[in-house]
């Protein structure tokens, strides 16, 4: 193992010696001897068993021999990524009652699309709406008639929401299920030009909706890599689905053989059976470790900044930015998806995909391979990729690059360190993700142009008040504001000014995510305006250094003398339509972006 990289999970795990005790003391309460309904009275199972089929009834009544699966979906038609999950949960109980056993569909849980609501209002509840789906599926999990579960979830806060709830229930054994992206339509940074030409005026919605509509085409997760596909990815890094599995495209016989094989392996990891793997104690700090690492070497979402913190939590273990930036100064960056290079997750997982990438961080011992997975022991398995053969599902090793612009080699990779690093300096801490922006733009000195909104942002722009060197400095976006909502509606907008020649730059206690694009952004400042933090004292004109090199952030202004709320609006409740009056509790408690901008204990 390499050294830092045991110096900083000792770290962690000293960190966490109480929590994680105490946490491993809560499951292990939980857990019982034999089926979890054979604890239940005969009048609760009877309300249990009573939809269910005679075989099945026959079965859940013997109480101590076979498993009851729960099956969790996030399905619904309003998400790409989610709609093949439709028909998933019957496929699954066929499979599973081929073991013996039986599978239930528990519960449906929320499942927003950024996607949609970027821009708009309802996106002050999309990073709320993680923790409304740990509580939804724990609402399934607590009636305590479960020996297992099937998680059918992919995209953003989706994935975070129901592991921080499997984790809540953690001795209960769990596997996650993807559904696959949809295929490649019009290149990324073609879809990216569009926009900033839509942006610049140079063409009409009618171009801009063409361009839209010809990129996400099709039931399917979308192929750029951001959080949905960092998700599957960490999924893999965690041993919590197939190796290899995350990107198989929907509605192949590949990718229905594999929802098969998760089923029956679920079944085979169950207390009432010689595997037993209860995801509470599978999931440890090591395996924590290995998946901030592999979103460090494959340039994925800033949101797991704020989501693998609280997923950590959820598990007992605490983590905090200082170990992702300590991190990313070992870990190399050896994959290069959009936005931080040209290809889509399909060429992505065509050119060795996260079989190769485990592999080669195994190679280099950045990763702890004394790790539990739903498999066993040790990550070896997840440097193979499946295939279909002779009507069933084999594994096969990925042993190079078949591409070395996407993927590189650990000894040739793309650069030494990873892409995310911790900003530190006047205003507080943040995140920096440096993998998509071109080595000239990391760094900056420039005045504040400092907004309240991202429709400001875009006024501005519109005015041409905006062409010239500045830094754009979005306050009030923080998590107890207004619900920390992804700013992406900026980037085309600030696309533009950097490529007319203007050194430009974002500094917000808002998000961006993995769609994190070519401008150097500092995002998730933490103390947040709302709580009191600098960067709500920060005024048009301030000169602000940003040295990525150094970590630092430098505001050339007497802060203190300053008082928090400067002009009337910065300090104007926000509105509370669309459903945001109903998160008034969630966004009063919730902690900070680097605590996980989470609403529990």
């Amino acid at each position: 193992m390499n050294n830092q990289i045991e110096q900083i999970t000792d770290r962690i795990i000293n960190r966490s010696s109480i929590t994680r005790t105490n946490y491993l003391d809560k499951i292990e309460q939980a857990s019982i001897a034999g089926p979890a309904r054979s604890q239940v009275s005969c009048t609760n199972l009877a309300h249990d068993v009573a939809a269910s089929s005679n075989n099945e009834k026959m079965i859940l009544m013997q109480r101590t021999e076979h498993a009851n699966i729960a099956i969790i979906s996030a399905y619904n038609d309003l998400l790409s990524a989610h709609q093949p999950y439709g028909n998933y949960p019957e496929r699954i109980k066929k499979a599973v009652a081929r073991q013996g056993h039986v599978a239930q569909f528990a519960s449906g849980v929320p499942a927003m699309c950024d996607g949609i609501t970027q821009g708009q209002p309802g996106m002050e509840l999309s990073l709320f709406s993680r923790d409304v789906i740990a509580m939804s599926a724990a609402v399934a999990l607590c009636h305590n008639v479960f020996d297992g579960a099937l998680y059918l979830g992919i995209c953003d806060k989706i994935v975070p929401g129901l592991l921080i709830s499997a984790l809540e229930f953690g001795h209960l054994p769990s596997i996650f299920i993807p559904a696959g992206p949809m295929p490649t339509g019009i290149p990324n940074k073609e879809k990216a030009n569009i926009r900033q030409q839509f942006a610049e005026g140079l063409i009409d919605s009618d171009a801009l909706l063409e361009a839209e509509v010809k990129s996400y085409h099709s039931p399917g997760t979308c192929t750029f890599y951001g959080t949905a596909n960092s998700n599957q990815m960490l999924m893999e890094f965690l041993g919590l689905h197939l190796p290899g599995s995350s990107f198989i495209s929907p509605g192949t016989d590949l990718r229905d053989a594999l929802t098969d094989v998760a089923a029956e392996r679920v079944c085979e990891i169950t207390a009432l059976a010689d595997q037993y793997t209860p995801l509470g104690k599978m999931i440890d700090e090591k395996s924590i470790v290995n998946a901030m690492v592999g979103l460090i070497a494959t340039g994925g979402s800033t949101n797991h900044t704020i989501h693998l913190v609280a997923i950590a939590k959820a598990a007992g273990i605490i983590i905090n930015w200082d170990d992702f930036s300590e991190l990313s100064a070992v870990v190399p960056l050896l994959a290069r998806v959009y936005p931080s290079g040209e290809a889509d997750i399909n060429q992505f997982h065509s050119a060795g995909g996260v079989p190769f990438v485990i592999k080669e961080l195994l190679s280099l011992g950045l990763l702890h391979n004394d790790v539990s997975t739903i498999l066993g022991q040790g990550l070896d398995a997840y440097t193979q990729t499946p295939v279909y053969i002779d009507h069933q599902v084999n594994w096969l090793p990925v042993n190079q690059s078949l591409d070395r612009s996407i993927i590189r080699e650990g000894k040739d990779p793309f650069s030494a360190s990873g892409g995310v690093h911790l900003i530190k300096g006047d205003l507080g801490r943040a995140v920096v993700k440096l993998s998509a922006v071109p080595s000239t733009h990391h760094n900056i000195e420039a005045p504040a142009v400092v907004f309240t909104s991202q429709d400001a942002v875009k006024t501005a722009f519109e005015q041409g008040s905006l062409d010239k060197d500045c830094v754009i400095v979005v306050k009030n976006q923080g998590p107890q504001s207004n619900g920390m909502p992804e700013l992406h509606k900026l980037m085309p907008a600030l696309g533009v000014l950097q490529d007319r020649g203007y050194k430009v730059a974002l500094v917000t206690d808002g998000r961006l995510s993995g769609a994190s694009g070519k401008v150097l952004s500092v995002i998730h400042m933490t103390p947040e305006s709302k709580a009191g933090g600098a960067i709500a004292k920060v005024v048009d004109g301030d000169m602000i250094t940003i040295n990525s090199a150094t970590g630092t952030l430098v505001v050339a202004a007497d802060l203190n003398s300053r008082d928090g709320c400067l002009l009337t609006d910065q300090c104007s409740p926000i509105s509370l339509g669309t459903g945001r009056s109903l998160f008034a509790g969630m966004r009063a408690r919730v902690t900070s972006a680097e605590q996980g901008a989470t609403t529990f204990e």
